[in-house]
């Protein structure tokens, strides 16, 4: 029983969600964004990756704004898995916003309320102003307490140095209690804002790299400052204007972002943080950041939510609309009219359309190599040919999901490496679409309100096909 435990036991420091995009790290482009075969976690959709690159690159020149794109394929032909790639290579100063159609049904607010906020989500507003800071290495800190506990504050001195200057500060009760919180000593060079006394530890100084015979994975060394400790810096802010929106409309201010109570925003409030914005802008203080607003299930969305995106991309600060969908010709939501991929055909008539192409077998093997990794499951080379089969047959998100199942029957058996046999296991337990289907139709008339789809005409094959 104890061998169990012990067995059982993990490093919590590195258990990290696995999800179903969670090994995508970009979309796999070389610089002059030519498709690598398998790279960051993409694999194939050479055509669609080349497309949303040059969408990437255009988005970071800001070179569009107020463009849509659709990604339109069948299911598991990797929409999603282009989308999570695109907002990884844009990184983290550009905005993206992700939505899924059936999410606007969903909230206590009105769908355009709700799509707009989503609008706003993917604009960011990059804030800058300049502030003075004293930088320096710290030399020596003295902090004189007081002989008696209660008797006086705390006093103190610090020492501060560049390469050409150094100087002695006194240190009031607030600073010997910031530094203290930041664990600041000889060493270390650190910033400090004068105007807020908000204390940054930059890192630690190269001079002091043989202090210690081995220092932690998270310790930065950086150069000692030059030039005099007082400069003039400027800061940049990088926040969405849907964050502004909240913090300017709700009594709790910034608290709401976090309690996710942000509720509808009046016209009013956007209007005037809109000729703020606008006046920063002028002013140099500020520029718009044009992110990416991403949409998946787009046909799920109805008539009015059209109508309000086409209005919407008209703005002057809209951003980059890529949606995504898996229908083919189907009814608009909210009319009886059909169209390709269920959009109204004004709206489709703005699209740059990226199609995504159904996986070869090879493509599928490389995949699910790669979702092994990730999940960390150790696989025969037989039981990967079997699971590649099956993922042709079948669909490959069903073979996906037998990975871990696979794994977990393995462990059963106290095995370290996933065989064959642990695959056909898991695949004689969980049907797939196509076997649950056929399981449906023998046995239709055992079921509750069983409705089995006829052509018009077609009733003596149907009541056969029931018999």
């Amino acid at each position: 029983m104890a061998e169990l435990k012990i067995s059982e036991m993990r490093d919590l420091t590195r258990i990290e969600r696995i999800g179903a995009h969670s090994h995508i790290r970009g979309l796999g482009l070389d610089s002059a964004l030519e498709p690598r075969a398998v790279s960051e976690g993409m694999v194939g959709q050479t055509s669609a990756r080349k497309a949303a690159g040059v969408i990437v690159k255009m988005v970071q020149e800001g070179k569009i704004a107020g463009r849509a794109v659709l990604l339109a394929g069948q299911p598991g032909s990797g929409k999603t898995a282009i989308a999570m790639g695109m907002a990884k290579s844009l990184g983290q100063e550009t905005p993206f916003a992700m939505l899924a159609g059936s999410e606007l049904f969903s909230l206590e607010m009105s769908k355009t309320e709700a799509l707009m906020q989503a609008f706003r989500k993917a604009i960011g507003v990059r804030i800058k102003e300049e502030t003075e800071v004293i930088e320096g290495e710290v030399v020596e800190i003295q902090i004189d307490r007081p002989a008696v506990a209660g008797a006086a504050s705390k006093t103190g001195k610090l020492t501060l140095k560049t390469t050409e200057m150094e100087t002695v500060y006194d240190l009031g009760a607030k600073m010997i209690e910031a530094l203290g919180k930041e664990k600041v000593q000889s060493g270390d060079v650190i910033a400090i804002d004068k105007a807020s006394g908000k204390i940054s530890k930059l890192g630690r100084s190269f001079s002091r790299s043989r202090d210690y015979d081995a220092v932690g994975p998270h310790t930065k060394f950086v150069q000692c400052p030059d030039g005099e400790l007082q400069k003039r810096k400027e800061i940049v802010h990088c926040v969405t204007l849907h964050e502004i929106d909240v913090i300017n409309s709700r009594t709790q201010g910034f608290l709401a972002l976090f309690t996710g109570d942000t509720g509808e925003i009046r016209a009013e409030v956007r209007e005037q943080i809109d000729t703020k914005v606008a006046e920063w802008r002028e002013e140099g203080k500020a520029e718009i950041v044009p992110g990416v607003l991403f949409i998946d299930e787009v046909h799920m969305l109805d008539i009015e939510c059209f109508s309000f995106l086409n209005r919407a991309l008209e703005n002057d600060m809209a951003p980059i609309l890529v949606v995504a969908t898996n229908r083919g010709i189907t009814t608009i939501r909210g009319t009886n009219y059909k169209s390709p991929h269920g959009i109204p055909i004004d709206f489709l008539d703005r699209l740059l359309i990226i199609s995504t192409q159904p996986y070869t077998e090879d493509e599928i093997r490389k995949i699910l190599d790669i979702r092994c990794q990730e999940e960390d499951v150790e696989m025969s080379e037989d039981a990967k040919v079997l699971l590649t089969k099956i993922g042709v047959d079948t669909s490959l998100r069903y073979a996906i999901h037998l990975i871990t199942a696979a794994a977990l029957a393995c462990q059963k058996r106290k095995g370290k490496v996933v065989e064959m046999e642990d695959i056909s296991r898991v695949y004689e337990l969980f049907y797939d679409v196509k076997r649950s289907t056929q399981y449906l139709m023998e046995y239709q008339s055992q079921y509750m309100f069983n409705e089995v789809p006829t052509a018009e005409g077609d009733e003596d094959d149907a009541s056969a096909m029931v018999s």
